[in-house]
């Protein structure tokens, strides 16, 4: 139902429906351990800004204080019903939480007593958030609407109007300017909480948006989830998904955390399991079918080199008989250049050298009827086929051997003669 980084980033944090926390490791991904937290499923975990304390609520009510050791230090039950959010003041010394009661309200985390009760949703409140860094709460609802309100004086500020179904998510961006929320709509939306206006719609969910979080310190990179378990990325200055993968659970996609670092994002289902996701590599489209062709490379590059020439596929080999083809013709245009140079050479010495061209004739006549006598060559494997392509139709030369020095200067002094320069 919900996850969360442990504020080292070394371990992930999960808490499901069975009221269990389970921790994870952060580098390896193997499993650590498994904690009976709540009696009834867990709705919200929140992390202090001083990286102490661990607040999570239930689907009964119960708020419970947590340490960095996974030792309860306090509970008590906070609301009537079901706790859907939690979150901290800048200063760590209150939080607030709101629930399907209705209500909203403020504690104060010393004693754990509550200090105001906020009231004026018409239906259950989903969602709420602390602007980072003002006297300033947000919260949205089952009733469509989305609610500021100042804490000190318990009165709302103003009404955002924009969704036209169930606001299940919002978060405040770390520079305290904007405000993303999610719906049921399918729809995320970005206000301007400076004039209270919307900036931008995002589109792309084929279902309810169930889940969302802001990248831990590029303030305009966001992810978000949805009901159909799909996962996309988004930059605030775009209306089109910067990254997507439609897929990445089967069923609803609840809960979102990037590791502190940023560069690792884990996701909880609905399917009962929790993901790991990793960022592509620079310039590359975060889709699945780029990550099925990368492992296709691979497996490709791993083949042996006696099967890769199986493993082409047919442009290449086509590509590959095209070049013999092309180099069988080009062998053959220039052997009948040359025997129709031998014609015109015999025509014009005909008269005199009779007897001569008789015997190249019959000596031509021979070597003909020997090549038909002679078996077709087998077909070419992968060795031949590559040898034919880089050296034509003709075989490779045989590797050049060492010559002896003493015999090359022998080779040299035979080839030179003074003596028959004088000569002539």
């Amino acid at each position: 139902n919900v996850v969360t980084w442990t504020p080292e980033g070394r371990r992930l944090l999960t808490g499901c429906s069975s009221g269990e926390f389970t921790l994870w490791n952060g580098i390896s991904f193997n499993f650590e351990t498994i904690l009976q937290a709540h009696d009834t499923a867990l709705r919200a975990m929140e992390w202090s800004h001083n990286n102490d304390w661990l607040v999570a609520a239930d689907d009964g009510g119960m708020i419970k204080y947590w340490q960095s050791n996974m030792n309860n230090v306090k509970a008590w039950k906070g609301h009537r019903e079901a706790v859907r959010d939690l979150a901290f003041c800048p200063t760590d010394h209150k939080f607030v939480s709101c629930s399907d009661d209705r209500s909203v309200k403020v504690w104060d985390f010393a004693s754990g007593r509550e200090e105001r009760e906020l009231t004026g949703h018409g239906w259950d409140v989903k969602c709420v958030d602390w602007h980072p860094t003002r006297g300033m709460l947000v919260s949205g609802g089952k009733d469509h609407l989305i609610k500021v309100w100042d804490p000190r004086a318990g009165r709302q500020i103003c009404t955002l109007h924009g969704h036209k179904n169930t606001v299940v998510r919002l978060s405040c961006n770390q520079n305290g300017n904007w405000l993303l929320t999610g719906s049921r709509d399918q729809l995320l939306k970005l206000f301007d909480l400076r004039t209270m206006k919307l900036m931008r719609t995002f589109r792309g969910h084929q279902r309810e948006v169930t889940s969302l979080a802001w990248h831990p310190f590029n303030e305009d990179l966001f992810a978000s989830g949805s009901m159909d378990g799909a996962l996309m990325y988004w930059l605030a200055d775009s209306s089109e998904p910067y990254g997507s993968v439609p897929t990445a659970h089967e069923s609803a996609l609840w809960s979102i955390a990037w590791h502190p670092l940023g560069h690792l994002v884990a996701t909880g289902s609905n399917d009962h399991t929790t993901k790991f996701w990793a960022r592509d590599r620079p310039g590359v489209p975060m889709t699945e079918r780029r990550a099925a062709s990368i492992k296709s490379d691979i497996v490709l590059r791993e083949l042996p080199v006696a099967e890769e020439s199986d493993a082409l596929s047919d442009e290449v080999q086509e590509a590959l008989l095209a070049a013999v083809s092309s180099s069988s013709s080009s062998s053959s245009s220039s052997s009948s250049s040359s025997d129709s140079a031998a014609s015109t050479t015999g025509t014009v010495d005909q008269e005199s050298n009779s007897n001569l061209s008789s015997d190249v004739a019959s000596s031509q006549s021979t070597a003909q009827a020997t090549m038909h006598q002679q078996p077709p060559p087998p077909p070419p494997t992968g060795a031949s086929l590559a040898s034919q392509i880089a050296f034509g139709s003709h075989p490779p030369p045989p590797p050049p051997t060492e010559e002896h020095p003493s015999s090359k200067r022998a080779r040299v002094s035979e080839a030179y003669d003074p003596s028959a320069v004088f000569d002539e």
